[in-house]
């Protein structure tokens, strides 16, 4: 497994220089970038650089409270617009988050949740939930589970069932196929696994936990030295088969400091013991790279942002 992180191919395999270009791999960036010194000229840079994507026009994006069981007049679905959506296009709420549907790709785009502490325990039981299209969806661009039988992918969720043991209704949500992504068993079953555990674990010390999540399609260096964006299609629908996932966790803390994490995983076995911190990247490789915009949102709602990157401490 060493070798498959060292090797070549891996190096080049994660590189999040598309187009524009970011200049550094995954790995090198894990290793090199340094928060402490450079993140506020990040930060303008990419203020100076991007549009700002428009917060929907609901109460609930401007005057947000921490959502509470039982609460009337916000939903789980509302309260994740708190730092607006990466894009605005084929949005579905859910009970439990909201998706941006890719049609094209027969998956997410993005799919956003809030985590807390009370919403990762309950009573609710994923041997009660089922596998199933998303009849919100055509047809034409709807993925089926016939799409994965054989496929040697598991049915990845993007929302995590775990994440919403609250309701067996929420719990149930996350089953949508639309929630899905191709992903390699070993690592949806392992390092993928422990990241879903992270970040259930974030809920113990932070007031409120925002995670996002999506598939990445990255470039990569073939041997006649050009440079491509390939993927494989599973079934019928050509469900695409992401090279990468992200996720990128926003955190407040009980001062009501915002810190941001931002991870990339390979989509292939990948060894469950190597650190997770090896996987944090800065978050505008992850922008680039998907064409999503985090961090202009989050500075609409806060002065104080900090990115946790390898080695902060």
């Amino acid at each position: 497994m060493n070798r498959i992180f060292c090797s070549k191919w891996f190096v080049s395999s994660v590189s999040l220089a598309v187009g524009t270009g970011v200049g550094a791999s995954i790995m090198a960036a894990v290793y090199t970038y340094n928060c402490n010194e450079k993140h506020h000229s990040i930060i303008s840079g990419l203020l100076g650089r991007v549009p700002v994507i428009p917060v929907p026009s609901v109460e609930a994006a401007t005057d947000l409270v921490q959502y509470q069981s039982g609460q009337v007049g916000t939903s789980r679905a509302t309260a994740v617009m708190k730092y607006g959506f990466p894009s605005l296009s084929n949005i579905k709420t859910r009970e439990s988050y909201v998706v941006c549907y890719d049609p094209r790709n027969r998956t997410a785009q993005w799919v956003i949740e809030q985590l807390s502490a009370d919403g990762i325990n309950g009573p609710s039981n994923r041997k009660y939930c089922e596998f199933k299209e998303d009849d919100s969806v055509h047809e034409y661009h709807r993925a089926t589970n016939e799409d994965y039988k054989q496929s040697g992918f598991d049915r990845g969720h993007l929302a995590a069932a775990a994440n919403h043991k609250w309701s067996q209704k929420a719990m149930d949500d996350t089953f949508y196929l639309s929630n899905i992504s191709p992903q390699n068993p070993h690592l949806n079953q392992n390092a993928w696994n422990n990241l879903e555990k992270y970040c259930r674990s974030l809920t113990r010390q932070y007031r409120n936990v925002f995670v996002c999540t999506g598939p990445l399609y990255l470039p990569r260096q073939e041997l006649d030295g050009k440079t491509y964006v390939k993927y494989q299609v599973v079934g019928k629908n050509s469900v695409a088969v992401p090279t990468h996932f992200f996720k990128v966790v926003i955190l407040e803390t009980p001062k009501g400091e915002v810190e941001l994490r931002s991870y990339v995983m390979p989509n292939m076995p990948v060894d469950e013991k190597i650190p997770l911190e090896r996987f944090l990247v800065p978050v505008e490789s992850i922008e680039r790279a998907s064409g999503l915009l985090f961090v202009p949102n989050i500075m609409k709602r806060t002065n104080s942002l900090r990115a946790i990157t390898a080695g902060s401490k």
